[in-house]
């Protein structure tokens, strides 16, 4: 029953957005597949780090860095398929376990050390992002590539690039939602089906009680930001395919939309409840609230401030109704 509620407050908004989307529908452009199609393209990188955000929430921690090293991580494939030449497969799994180390590294930090997880995932993003820009030499990482002999040369775009921005089922779907919607499931699946998601939540619901139950918190913890460093990186897999290049500026600001989706869908920063679903379904409501503004041709500053706004109303029905 608790649970239901619990859905019941992360689907109203939703569906609120929706209705606002059905009545300013722009001559019917939101009735439209196209809009739902590109609506679930665009929030699918986000949508990708807040799952991984979901799992550190759970824990009552917090994950500032994976807007730095999803920059990092776009960088690092680019420069390895481009100027340096190596193949997608072996790209990939370098960069995701490039994520996977800096997310295991984070956790060490929190869990071993002590540290707060605000201070060493805020000190994490500040590296991640210095360490992109160096590695791109402040530049963005494109096709255009200067050799040894100091002469540039055109490069063919990767072919991973194109394989993971297509379209598939007829161009009705782009791979980057399905990558997403394989994430979802994914992280459904550690949190409610494998025995680190129930000691995921005994550690955000009680640490020190957890600890007195047998539950290793140490290697939880780390085991949690590993994943949102693995999430990260994925998503940048994903944003630099989208973007043909590895630009370290991108990604700015990721953190604060994936978190946004957490709270949106009504996951505790408090730890100990919520899940993927409720982060799938704020996904989903940031995604069609932005579209909507769009469509009706609101500014990017409009949207903006409209934003923001309705995410703390969002938030305080969901806390009012909770109380009751």
């Amino acid at each position: 029953m608790k649970d239901r509620a619990v859905a019941v407050r992360a689907l109203t908004p939703l569906v609120l957005v929706i209705l606002i989307g059905a009545v300013f529908n722009q001559e019917g452009a939101f009735f439209r597949w196209e809009a739902h199609r590109a609506m679930l393209r665009e929030i699918a990188v986000v949508g990708i780090l807040a799952c991984g955000m979901t799992v550190v929430v759970v824990t009552a921690g917090i994950d500032l860095a994976v807007g730095s090293v999803l920059a990092l991580s776009a960088v690092s494939l680019s420069t390895l398929l481009m100027p340096l030449g190596w193949s997608g497969p072996a790209a990939v799994l370098a960069v995701l376990a490039m994520g996977l180390c800096l997310g295991a590294l984070a956790g060490i930090l929190v869990a071993r050390l002590g540290m707060q997880p605000f201070v060493v995932t805020l000190a994490a993003m500040v590296f991640a992002r210095g360490l992109a820009k160096h590695i791109a030499d402040g530049k963005k990482v494109t096709t255009y590539v200067v050799g040894d002999d100091g002469v540039g040369r055109l490069l063919d775009t990767p072919p991973l690039f194109a394989a993971i921005d297509r379209k598939i089922l007829g161009d009705q779907v782009a791979i980057v939602t399905v990558i997403f919607a394989l994430v979802v499931v994914t992280t459904f699946l550690v949190l409610r089906r494998l025995v680190v998601g129930r000691y995921l939540y005994a550690v955000g619901g009680n640490a020190p009680a957890a600890f007195l139950a047998g539950v290793p918190v140490q290697r939880t913890l780390v085991f949690a930001y590993a994943y949102s460093g693995l999430c990260a990186a994925l998503a940048g897999i994903c944003q630099a395919a989208q973007e043909t290049q590895g630009d370290p500026e991108t990604g700015l600001g990721y953190e604060l939309d994936a978190i946004a989706m957490v709270v949106l869908g009504g996951t505790s920063l408090m730890g100990g409840r919520g899940g993927v679903g409720l982060t799938l379904v704020g996904a989903l409501t940031l995604g069609y609230l932005q579209k909507v503004l769009s469509l009706n041709a609101f500014s990017t500053e409009t949207r903006l401030m409209l934003t923001g706004g309705i995410i703390v109303a969002a938030v305080l029905f969901q806390r009012r109704s909770s109380s009751r």
